[in-house]
């Protein structure tokens, strides 16, 4: 192996440990709602204040060119205990829906230096093959945020808080490998000063704005679809009360099949095109959120299942690809920035959509709900599709 090789392969499992925080209290979301009193709604509230969290976090690293003015393996590492300490401290007995919300925020706050941290981290070891760094990377993540559905669904109904330790301590040891073994890239071009300028620069590129309308669309759908995966399982399985499915186990498959997704487009990719693949896969997961409502109608679990599986498949095969593009496409110095800056816009995006979601699922039974998760996917091949050769 490599030393390039050997040093993306930290960052891998590194990304896999670290960001298993993200959907740690999704994991067990129906514990704390029995265990602190929470309303049914609390999925919504506890989901999209992780993600206003990330939020916030990738705007003061953007504004001040974090990733690029310091080690990014240092902040990485920093960003790594803090998401952890946060994350453990939800075992407490005492909470209430309001301190659970400041916990998960803050957590997603430090999330923001260790996600597009890690990319920027892969840009400045792979100028070449850049688009299959990042999907092993995504695919990385893809894993860790379904991880602690799987820890659910192997542990006993009881052992909840254990799976929001383990989710913590891995997220240490991720902090650990990188900051012990993965040095400045060869590629990293340290900005000198505070650049607050950065912001907008960025979208002076039109190339590099084609790339960022796409990605802002495949957000609207992604982290809404995640979230809601477990309800989507439950809504099938109440509807044919025969089925008996399981759910932890199911959803961590769903969600951690993307994986496989973000490789395999990284290696299309290579062949046909970053761009290209990009648009198919966007393609394909916007089909799925408008035929989404009519698969219910069908009794018969392995086509459903099959049907979330493809679906959990073509929903993150482009966001690598779009990292490429965007990374590819700003310029050297503000490359950490410009994917901070990107996740910020992305991730605010994800906020509305899961809201939205968790008001229309409050307000009303009828599953054409799903079908507006097609309102991003189509905006981002609007925005390819207009992009100038």
């Amino acid at each position: 192996m490599t030393r390039k090789n050997s040093i993306l392969f930290i960052i891998i499992i590194a990304q896999f440990c670290c960001t298993s925080l993200w959907f740690a209290s999704n994991g067990v979301m129906n514990d704390l709602v029995n265990t602190f009193g929470l309303s049914n709604s609390a999925i919504g509230h506890l989901t999209s204040v992780i993600q206003f969290g990330f939020i916030v976090g990738t705007l003061v690293f953007a504004v001040l060119t974090i990733a690029d003015r310091f080690s990014p393996s240092k902040v990485f590492f920093v960003c790594a205990l803090f998401g952890a300490l946060f994350n453990s401290i939800i075992i407490w007995d005492e909470h209430n829906l309001y301190s659970l919300l400041s916990l998960r925020f803050l957590t997603g706050f430090f999330l923001a230096g260790i996600y597009p941290v890690g990319m920027k981290i892969a840009a400045d070891y792979f100028e070449k093959g850049l688009g299959i760094s990042l999907g092993f990377l995504v695919g990385a993540l893809v894993l860790g945020t379904a991880f602690p559905h799987l820890l659910k669904g192997l542990l006993e109904p009881n052992m909840w808080r254990s799976v929001l330790l383990f989710t913590s301590i891995i997220a240490i040891l991720g902090g650990l490998l990188v900051f012990l073994f993965v040095p400045n890239g060869p590629y990293r071009v340290s900005a000198k000063h505070l650049d607050l300028s950065a912001f907008s620069k960025v979208f002076k590129n039109t190339k590099f704005r084609a790339a960022a309308f796409g990605y802002f669309g495949h957000m609207w759908e992604l982290y809404t679809f995640w979230a809601f995966v477990p309800i989507l399982l439950k809504t099938y399985n109440d509807l044919y009360p025969h089925i008996n499915l399981n759910i932890p186990l199911l959803s961590f498959i769903i969600i951690g099949i993307g994986g496989l997704g973000c490789v395999i487009g990284g290696y299309l990719s290579q062949g046909y095109g970053t761009k290209k693949i990009a648009f198919l896969a966007l393609l394909l997961s916007c089909i799925c959120c408008i035929i989404c409502p009519f698969i219910f109608t069908i009794n018969s679990e392995i086509v459903f299942v099959g049907f979330l599986i493809f679906w959990g498949i073509v929903v993150i095969t482009d966001s690598p690809l779009f990292s490429t593009l965007v990374a590819q496409n700003a310029s050297a110095e503000i490359k950490g920035t410009a994917l901070t800056i990107v996740n910020c816009i992305g991730f605010s995006i994800t906020v509305v959509s899961i809201l939205l979601f968790n008001i229309l699922i409050e307000s009303t039974n009828s599953l054409f709900i799903y079908m507006v998760l097609a309102i991003g996917p189509l905006f981002g091949l609007l925005a390819l599709s207009n992009q100038k050769k």
